[in-house]
């Protein structure tokens, strides 16, 4: 609407002004002309009734200075009477009698005739115009006629106050006229006023929706030094200051957002009730874990853990951060929630996950590690030390009782010294310092003498050990490391097979490597014992009979060589059905 803008405000509030002011001037006006037309017609008057007066007084003959005052009459718009010793002489026009005796009946009139003064007044006289009798609002001046001679002389003139009237109409129309222009003026100039000073207001407005919206570089344009001007300078600041911050704030924004989703932990922001309000990929992974656990719908609720609930609870009440660990979907989880302050009060809270399933494995590695050694070491120790105080104590009477304890003390030192060595070369492979020394190798002889080594252990097995070869020619790898994790597999396939079964070598040549199939249809591994075969000291027999089984190193140090070739090695087995150990070396090409 025209009256809620500022145009509209600024227009009205002119023109109220302009017309308060004119109009109090055009009364002032009005009454000023009015009065001055009066005052202008009654000095008229005054001067043309002297004028007769001086005229009648200086003419000898009465009859000539009558001719001559009724020729001077007809020059103006003024009736004449003239009263000499209290009789008519001579008038204008014909008056009533009543009217006549008004003259000397009247208050202010009759002092004229004493010859004391000039007097002039306004009233209503009966006329006769043309035998019939009319009243008319009439201005008489009167002026002594040779007081000092004459008694009852006077000289009246009067004229009707339409004509005063008719000169006050005009100025009326006149001023009104003026004042309708003036109105009019005023109107197109507070019209353009107002909007020539609202125009960069509302351009203002325009930018202050634009900047609302996020455009922050638009500018309004400075079109003037005044205070307008000034606002204008004083907004384009605000606006280069609030595209600054915001783009400072957005920075600050992105920047933590990489942070959340480059962090390793899970961070979950809560509000005072209890509502999730920010989350990274790792709490996401988390929070769609618990889902999963009770059977949730991604979105149902955002409920949380009834741990982390209660965790949340006791922060707002203690107002201190709390720690827990929780546990879930097979995973460890570590909890530390702290509270989140607005001044004084708590707003909030922010919690940290920090999945510690992989610490808690490598604890349990390392104390499994130790016992395994401990075990390990144990029996041969115990039977160094059996078999030594024999020899001590001359238990063993004869030589060669005596050279068979020798023998078991040496292949249990030997066993001794084989457990360190390949503890040692599974710890430098697992450190990474494993030293390859890569050079061409030809697949087909190489393969053959290993397979040859191990038919002896085949026939006192009755094994039946076979060798299948396809497209092979040479390959980039350390043949030394090589044979000793074939040598490992190839002793563990026929050390499993029952007697009359078989192990196969399947050796097959590739553009982008070599495989390698260790298979054999021995007793199998159960399929909860896959996952931690390559593992140390991990055996399927959870007995643990030792004896010449071996230390349960063999297939982890397999493994290391073969990821130290930038290769993989798995398993498939089935219990009773037989087991396939395969792994792939690539190409030099494929290595690099």
């Amino acid at each position: 609407m025209l009256w809620r803008s500022v145009v509209g405000k600024l227009w009205l509030t002119i023109l109220f002004l302009v017309s308060v002011v004119l109009t109090i001037l055009m009364v002032l006006l009005l009454q000023s002309f009015e009065q001055f037309n009066v005052s202008e017609a009654e000095s008229q008057l005054v001067n043309h009734a002297n004028m007769i007066a001086s005229m009648y007084e200086s003419y000898e003959s009465k009859e000539d200075a009558l001719q001559n005052i009724s020729q001077y009459g007809a020059a103006f718009q003024s009736d004449i009477i003239i009263f000499v010793e209290g009789e008519n002489v001579w008038s204008s026009d014909q008056l009533q009698r009543e009217a006549l005796d008004i003259l000397f009946t009247d208050q202010a009139l009759s002092q004229v005739f004493s010859g004391e003064k000039v007097v002039t007044t306004e009233g209503d006289f009966p006329f006769l115009s043309e035998g019939e009798e009319s009243h008319s609002e009439i201005m008489i001046v009167g002026v002594p006629l040779q007081p000092t001679e004459l008694e009852d002389s006077a000289v009246f003139l009067y004229q009707s106050l339409s004509a005063i009237e008719e000169t006050s109409n005009e100025t009326k129309q006149i001023i009104y006229f003026s004042a309708g222009i003036a109105i009019i003026l005023t109107t197109i100039f507070a019209f353009f006023l107002s909007s020539r000073i609202t125009a960069p207001l509302r351009k203002m407005r325009q930018v202050a929706l634009e900047v609302a919206e996020g455009k922050f570089k638009t500018k309004v344009p400075i079109l003037t030094h005044d205070e307008i001007g000034q606002l204008a300078i004083a907004f384009n600041r605000m606006g280069r200051e609030l595209n600054n911050n915001i783009h400072a704030l957005n920075q600050e924004k992105e920047q933590l957002s990489r942070i959340l989703v480059s962090m390793a932990d899970g961070v979950i922001t809560l509000n005072k009730k209890g509502d999730v309000v920010l989350t990274n990929p790792p709490a996401d992974r988390f929070i769609q874990s618990w889902y999963y656990e009770q059977g949730m719908v991604n979105e149902q609720d955002k409920a949380l853990p009834e741990a982390l609930q209660s965790l949340f609870q006791r922060v707002v009440a203690l107002e201190k951060e709390q720690f827990i660990e929780y546990e879930m979907q097979g995973r460890s989880w570590t909890i530390l929630m702290t509270p989140l302050y607005d001044d004084h009060d708590i707003r909030g809270a922010v919690a940290v996950f920090r999945d510690m399933t992989e610490e808690r494995r490598h604890d349990k590695l390392r104390k499994d590690f130790i016992a395994n050694v401990s075990h390990e070491l144990r029996t041969p120790i115990s039977m160094l030390q059996g078999y030594s105080e024999a020899i001590i104590d001359d238990i063993a009477g004869s030589d060669e009782e005596k050279k068979e304890i020798a023998k078991i003390i040496y292949e249990e030192s030997l066993r001794m010294g084989r457990l360190v060595n390949e503890l040692l070369d599974l710890a430098r492979m697992e450190a990474g310092h494993v030293e390859l020394k890569i050079e061409p190798t030809e697949v087909q002889p190489f393969v053959e003498r290993i397979v040859r080594k191990f038919q002896g252990l085949a026939r006192e097995q009755d094994v039946v050990l076979e060798l299948e070869t396809a497209d092979v020619t040479t390959i980039m790898c350390d043949p030394d490391r090589i044979e000793q994790v074939l040598t490992n597999l190839l002793h563990n396939a026929i050390r499993h097979t029952e007697k009359g079964g078989n192990v196969t070598l399947i050796v097959r040549q590739f553009a982008e490597g070599l495989k390698v199939d260790v298979q054999d249809n021995g007793s199998g591994i159960p399929e909860a014992d896959l996952p931690y075969v390559f593992e140390r000291f991990y055996k399927a027999d959870k007995a643990r009979t030792r004896g010449r089984s071996g230390t349960g190193l063999g297939l982890a140090i397999a493994k290391n060589i073969i990821e130290a070739h930038q290769g993989q090695i798995s398993v498939h087995s089935k219990v009773n059905e037989g087991t396939t150990f395969s792994f792939f070396i690539p190409t030099k090409e494929q290595n690099e």
